[in-house]
């Protein structure tokens, strides 16, 4: 069940990023918008109360992924001076927060880089605590989230791409796919330059 929530086609400002969670078991596919600032301190806070067990678990990994990743993502930044607060809103029935760590990454990135995020980009695809994105289940009903969202561009793995043999030929009119292979391709793929 999907609310009529869409986005617009402006580009977000630093720390946010729009995402689609591939839901899980109990849930459907979801849009969210994630929202990071950052400041001058250490750690990430959550500002979401209570903050949903799968969301704590996206903002880990993502978390994680900035420091092992920081040099080709965010250059010589010292991580460690700042201070970011994250939140997370939930524009569907979805409330879990599965499976956001690339985007909770993204937006941490963007907050310290202060660079936007492309307007109309939906990112999502599943990252795990190593660094590796995982393969996406449900492509299809993502890229079908995406076009009823009113997304410009869709940035999914390019594992996904087999799976979309299977998107119904009217959708591919209406949404632009872009690949990555790896967390760092995502997030340059993703702001502007």
């Amino acid at each position: 069940m999907h609310s009529d929530a869409a986005i617009d086609g402006d580009p977000l400002p630093p720390g946010q990023v729009w995402a689609i969670s591939p839901g899980g078991p109990d849930a459907e596919p979801g849009l969210y918008r994630i929202e990071v600032t950052s400041g001058p301190g250490g750690g990430v806070k959550i500002l979401n109360t209570p903050a949903p067990p799968d969301f704590r678990e996206s903002v880990k990994v993502g978390e994680q992924n900035l420091y092992t990743q920081s040099k080709q993502i965010v250059g010589d930044r010292d991580l460690q001076a700042h201070e970011f607060s994250i939140q997370m809103r939930a524009l569907d029935n979805d409330r879990s927060g599965v499976d956001l760590g690339l985007p909770v990454l993204m937006a941490l990135a963007s907050a310290l880089l202060e660079r936007s995020t492309k307007g109309g980009l939906i990112v999502m695809g599943p990252l795990n605590l190593g660094g590796s994105i995982e393969m996406l289940s449900n492509a299809v009903a993502l890229a079908e989230v995406g076009v009823e969202k009113q997304a410009h561009t869709l940035l999914m793995p390019v594992s996904a791409r087999r799976q979309l043999d299977d998107l119904p030929d009217e959708l591919w009119t209406k949404i632009n796919i872009e690949f990555y292979s790896d967390a760092p391709e995502a997030f340059f793929k993703a702001v502007l330059d």
